[in-house]
């Protein structure tokens, strides 16, 4: 048959016309040339609608794409596709629609104007005005916290606030850090956030948490409190050497109120309470082993070498395992020469 408009013998899709002159004259997708998207100068959010986002610039187009432009209902299996540079006035975007009328794929493309509007957001406004809703405390029983383990915390729950924004939560962030009282002080954003971080740093350095809140007046006819999680370490750690009823053990690791312990005499593993051993005597920890020169090992002892005094001292092995390194480290503990659990000889 031939078309009524182009007269070529072509098949005719609708109207006495072909597919070629049907789509000259008939458009299925409609959209502004301009928009306006308000942009974080800090933190690069958009904001969409009363909302801010995250998302990467391609994703929240493809959002605004689907609720600004009107795609007819003829067309089916919608597909978006969108190209975009930038420009001096903002990103030039090359929208492309992609359907099927009947059993025809066809495709429209539109160009459109993303002008970026500098502003600041919601969340980087709070966090520039020093916003916080909690704060934890992290303490040592009787104690300062060491350097090491000072740096560990504040990795710590550096990490345990990046897991939890990239979960989505926006609205979270650390507002400040302090070193406070042989400790650290963490003013964070979100208060519920706040705690899951105290029990997760509980989880890994075992010690109790205390609650405590102050009133910080009415907002938005609601009464605001402002939350302070304790959490108090115990009075020893990870890597120290003990006395516990007349026996000496290593702490191998905390988890919650479970202590993981090593008997010197015999290297079995026990766990105990942390209520346990709070009467326990700390010996020290790292600084008080010592590394002497090997001199020759059996399979029941080993005899070591002070580099400073060059004495000879013999230790027995407490199971039948192999040093091949030249230095070993050994503990001293009331005139007593240990060997740390091999783990700790590295």
């Amino acid at each position: 048959m031939f078309c009524v408009e182009c007269g070529k013998e072509t098949p005719i899709f609708r109207n006495g016309v072909c597919l070629s002159c049907y789509l000259k004259t008939n458009s299925f997708t409609k959209g502004p040339e301009i928009i306006d998207l308000p942009v974080c100068t800090h933190c690069n959010s958009y904001k969409y609608k009363s909302t801010w986002t995250s998302e990467l610039f391609g994703d929240i187009m493809g959002r605004i794409i689907k609720n600004t432009f009107t795609i007819s209902r003829e067309l089916k299996k919608i597909d978006i596709n969108i190209t975009s540079k930038e420009e001096k006035d903002g990103m030039m975007c090359n929208v492309f629609i992609t359907g099927f009328l009947d059993d025809v794929e066809i495709t429209e493309d539109h160009d459109l104007l993303v002008r970026l509007k500098r502003t600041v957001c919601d969340v980087c406004s709070k966090r520039f005005g020093g916003y916080h809703e909690a704060i934890i405390q992290i303490r040592g029983d009787r104690r300062n916290l060491s350097k090491k383990e000072l740096d560990n915390i504040l990795l710590s729950v550096e990490s345990l606030v990046e897991n939890i924004q990239a979960k989505g939560n926006r609205a979270l962030f650390i507002t400040d850090v302090g070193e406070e009282h042989g400790g650290l002080d963490f003013y964070i954003s979100d208060k519920g956030s706040a705690l899951v971080i105290t029990k997760k740093i509980q989880e890994q350095y075992g010690g109790t948490i205390k609650q405590s809140s102050k009133d910080m007046g009415m907002k938005d006819s609601r009464q605001i409190h402002r939350m302070t999680y304790l959490l108090r370490l115990p009075s020893f750690s990870k890597g120290d050497f003990i006395s516990y009823k007349d026996s000496y053990y290593y702490i191998s690791s905390i988890s919650g109120s479970k202590i993981h312990i090593i008997d010197l005499s015999n290297w079995n593993e026990q766990t105990l309470d942390a209520k346990e051993i709070q009467k326990a005597k700390i010996l020290g920890g790292e600084e008080i082993t010592t590394e002497m020169i090997l001199v020759s090992q059996t399979k029941e002892e080993v005899q070591v070498m002070n580099p400073n005094t060059y004495e000879i001292k013999i230790i027995r092995k407490i199971k039948p395992v192999s040093f091949d390194s030249e230095k070993i480290k050994v503990v001293k503990m009331d005139d007593q020469l240990f060997l740390p659990p091999k783990k700790h000889n590295r």
